[in-house]
């Protein structure tokens, strides 16, 4: 069974000793039990691979970071892309071309050499195709739009295995479905992206105590409103373990983080930030000029694997009576046993790209993302409490969800249709039945093909 022919890197069955590294992602929530790892290191392995799952009728998986996994790739082939490194960037033309093993942290370091960067997210280490497909968030999203609305052309291998360079040009309805629709066409193996000349930024956190956790929401509230598209922000709301390597003063404390990303001098993001820095005295202040490749700082991601439940929602607005609903439900007081963030959206995320994509739910002023660390036998009262929190917020919510928080075992069918708009999934659908009609393309955020009920 492990026997895939006219593949360079190794192919792993369940038996050999380094099958558990190789089908681990970071989630450790969802553990996948694949019939097979083929560990790609460049498209002519994942053509192979994927030859090898149509031959046999097998589902085929694709895992790079395993930030994000939907559902378990058990009985599929699994391609792991993680060798799959290469970065080229074309300082002239102010684009990159990155293979599909390629984490954002690599591609920021690699653009900061010529004064670029790209439309990251706020975690290093997650799989910069990936968070494409799936639309992409970036840190400076209200200036540039979604990461996706910055693809000039891909190299997919689709069900039928072959290798094509997809592009508004030479075909534009797959073009389209790619840049947003998730993993659901085919297996990416590089993408072009753009770059934008941006060498430094204006950024950092602050950290407020938890006596300061409502004047620090309210004040972000009207605050975020009047912010220029230069700046991106959010705010999370977390109690830090006793952890020793933690700084001493955010220790077992409750805090309010909020997140800078203001792109432009750094002498008008401090006067931008002024109104933040006097709703209290900060706990911990890193908000300052910086390189662009240091941007991963920002909002300090964990790094370190760990099973964790994740809830996402978008909101049409942060309203007072927000603030106080999500205070008596998340607060210091509350007692959640869960972590939450508010990201601002808006800006050029609510603009249609120049190029139209499947990433149409643009309707959203803030995105909202709940997540906890998962211990044995606690999933069933950690999804109690989430979905507790979401409930209480749904006035406020525009009924969307963006596929990039979209996470373990509550990615149904019904979130992953909430991700787009009415029209755009049903041409997803269609253009699902005709790239990949037995959907091979299952192990992930899935879209059915139209007429046809999705095999998860």
């Amino acid at each position: 069974m492990t026997d895939v022919p006219h593949t360079r890197g190794p192919v792993i069955g369940p038996e050999h000793p380094d099958f558990d590294t190789e089908t681990a992602g970071y989630n450790r929530l969802i553990r996948h039990r694949p019939a097979l790892v083929v560990g790609a290191t460049g498209a002519a392995d994942v053509i192979s691979a994927v030859r090898f799952a149509g031959e046999r009728g097998m589902p085929l998986a694709v895992q790079a970071t395993g930030h994000g996994p939907a559902v378990p790739a058990d009985g599929a082939v699994l391609v792991n892309t993680r060798r799959m490194t290469g970065v080229r960037v074309d300082a002239g033309a102010h684009t990159a071309r990155i293979e599909a093993g390629v984490r954002s942290g690599q591609l920021v370091h690699e653009a900061a050499a010529h004064g670029l960067a790209p439309l990251n997210g706020s975690a290093p280490e997650v799989g910069a195709v990936s968070y494409t497909l799936s639309g992409g968030i970036p840190l400076l999203g209200r200036r540039f739009g979604y990461a996706a609305d910055h693809v000039r052309a891909l190299d997919v291998v689709t069900a039928d295995g072959q290798l094509r360079q997809v592009s508004a040009e030479s075909d534009g309805d797959l073009f389209w479905a790619l840049r947003g629709g998730g993993g659901n066409f085919g297996v990416v193996v590089s993408m072009e992206v753009d770059l934008v000349p941006l060498a430094r930024l204006y950024g950092g956190g602050l950290f407020f105590p938890a006596d300061a956790t409502a004047d620090v929401l309210h004040t972000y509230r009207s605050w975020a409103r009047s912010m220029p598209e230069q700046m991106g922000s959010s705010v999370l709301l977390i109690r830090f373990p006793d952890a020793p390597a933690l700084p001493e003063a955010l220790r077992a404390k409750y805090v309010s983080h909020v997140r800078i990303e203001y792109a432009g001098p750094a002498d008008e993001g401090e006067r931008w930030v002024r109104p933040l820095r006097a709703v209290a005295s900060p706990l911990i202040d890193t908000v300052r000029d910086m390189p662009y490749r240091e941007v991963g700082s920002i909002h300090q991601d964990p790094t370190a694997p760990a099973p964790f439940y994740a809830r996402t929602m978008a909101l049409r607005a942060l309203e007072r009576e927000t603030v106080d609903a999500i205070l008596r439900t998340a607060g210091p007081e509350a007692g959640a046993p869960y972590l939450l963030e508010l990201r601002h959206l808006g800006g050029a995320l609510s603009r249609p790209p120049a190029v139209p994509n499947a990433a149409g739910r643009r309707d959203a002023e803030f995105n909202l993302y709940s997540g906890s660390l998962v211990t044995s036998g606690e999933l069933d009262r950690l999804r109690a409490a989430h979905d507790a929190l979401h409930a209480t917020l749904v006035a406020w919510a525009t009924g969307g969800v963006c596929l990039n928080f979209l996470t373990g075992p509550d990615a149904t069918q019904e979130r992953v249709r909430s991700a787009y708009l009415p029209a755009d999934y049903a041409r997803l659908a269609q253009l699902k039945r005709r790239w990949d009609p037995d959907n091979m393309f299952r192990i992930n955020h899935n879209i059915a093909p139209a007429g046809a009920s999705a095999s998860m």
